[in-house]
């Protein structure tokens, strides 16, 4: 509900007078500063004042390095059986979207002792990251897939006092199994390369993982086995037109989908973006953050010009970030996730009656347009970037003018 003007005005004197304590004082600061809206502030401090009321009962201290273990119990726990008194958020998703902001705020009021101020489980997906990066030398995007993965596993490794336990069989083996009931054989595969690449990076701190990785089966999926899933040209048309208003963000709805189907680029390439990689004069897009860590610049076709330019003129908020898409609630100056890109997508499909899923979809249908009009394969590879050819051969199915030459009859059949 919104709150009239003589609510807000309370609201506002409570936030910014700082009548609620130090810590709700900073906290609201905190929100205000980062361009949170004062009725979210409001139901922030609502949330935040829920936390501390259990946390006084709960635990003798507050700081840094316990706030993480407590807000999750207090989320799992309490939350489901809560019957405190007043008007709480129960809400989970909205309780957690508060509290996340309280970490920051207790290492800036001094709240924690000198010790690391990162809880144990994200100091441990920190040190991952950072072998991965450091070591691998794996790009964000593949960084960011594969911590994904382990922190669902060292979330299950968590004691209750928030430390990590140690990975057996058994808790890697029942983690396998919860995926494998949702998951493809493709999305398994790349699962167990997430595992394994974790437990190469746990035997490298001395643990002994010989017993762990036969736990770790990749289910079989060949790669050239399937036919790239296509997107008829009208059915690109339909979900391109399909950005229309009264649709919240549409107009950075229209530009993300143009960038994915006129120019096939990955969900993180398309929020990697940034303002200094368009030549307006020259009518190119320059891509330095692709999977392939290269420099790719780009044609700039009008119709994905003239949406990004809408967007930036139109419905881009007021920002320091220099990221061409940016969030449109606070906080603004956070990047987005390439998780937005498949969002947009698959509403887009919903709108349209379409059955697909898939962003990668527009990707395969770009590279059947290239072949369809004569196009080799190589030209193929330089559209989507490819660093191998041998990445772009699946792409050969897809070609039925060379394989209608190439067919052979039937054994057997009438001629």
């Amino acid at each position: 509900m919104t709150p009239t003007n003589d609510t807000a005005r309370t609201s506002r004197t409570r936030i910014d007078d700082e009548p609620l304590g130090v810590l709700a004082a900073a906290y609201g600061r905190r929100l205000k500063d980062r361009g949170y809206a004062l009725g979210t502030r409001c139901q922030h401090l609502s949330c935040l004042d829920h936390f501390q009321r259990w946390a006084a009962n709960t635990s003798p201290t507050l700081d840094v390095t316990t706030c993480l273990a407590l807000v999750d119990r207090f989320v799992t726990e309490h939350l489901p059986r809560c019957h405190c008194r007043g008007r709480v958020q129960r809400h989970s998703p909205q309780v957690r979207a508060a509290l996340r902001q309280l970490p920051p705020v207790l290492e800036a009021l001094g709240s924690g002792s000198s010790s690391p101020t990162l809880d144990a489980l994200e100091r441990e997906l920190e040190d991952f990251d950072a072998y991965m990066r450091d070591q691998r030398g794996l790009s964000a995007n593949t960084r960011t897939q594969r911590r994904n993965i382990v922190t669902g596993l060292l979330r299950r490794s968590l004691d209750r006092r928030g430390q990590l336990r140690r990975i057996d069989a058994d808790l890697l083996r029942s983690f396998i199994g919860t995926l494998l009931e949702r998951w493809s054989p493709a999305s398994a595969h790349v699962m167990a390369g997430a595992l394994r690449a974790y437990l190469r990076y746990r035997a490298q701190q001395g643990d002994d993982v010989a017993a762990l990785l036969p736990v770790i089966a990749s289910p079989a999926c060949w790669r050239l086995a399937g036919l790239p899933e296509t997107i008829a040209s009208d059915e690109v048309e339909r979900v391109l037109g399909s950005f229309g208003p009264p649709l919240p963000s549409r107009l950075r709805g229209a530009a993300v989908a143009q960038c994915v189907a006129r120019l096939g680029l990955r969900s993180a390439e398309v929020v990697g973006l940034e303002l200094e990689d368009f030549d307006w004069r020259a009518g190119t897009v320059r891509l330095r953050r692709s999977k392939s860590r290269r420099v790719d610049v780009l044609p700039l076709p009008a119709t994905v010009g003239a949406a990004i330019a809408a967007y930036l003129s139109d419905e881009r908020p007021a920002c320091a970030s220099r990221r061409v898409f940016v969030r449109h609630v606070a906080p603004v100056e956070v990047a987005l996730q390439p998780s937005l890109v498949g969002r947009v997508i698959r509403d887009a499909y919903r709108r349209c009656g379409l059955p697909y899923t898939r962003v990668h979809i527009f990707r395969h249908s770009l590279a059947a347009r290239v072949l369809d009009g004569g196009g080799t394969l190589k030209e193929v590879a330089d559209v989507l970037r490819h660093r191998s050819l041998d990445t772009t051969q699946i792409y050969a199915k897809l070609d039925e003018r060379r394989l209608s030459a190439v067919t052979m009859p039937w054994p057997g059949r009438a001629s």
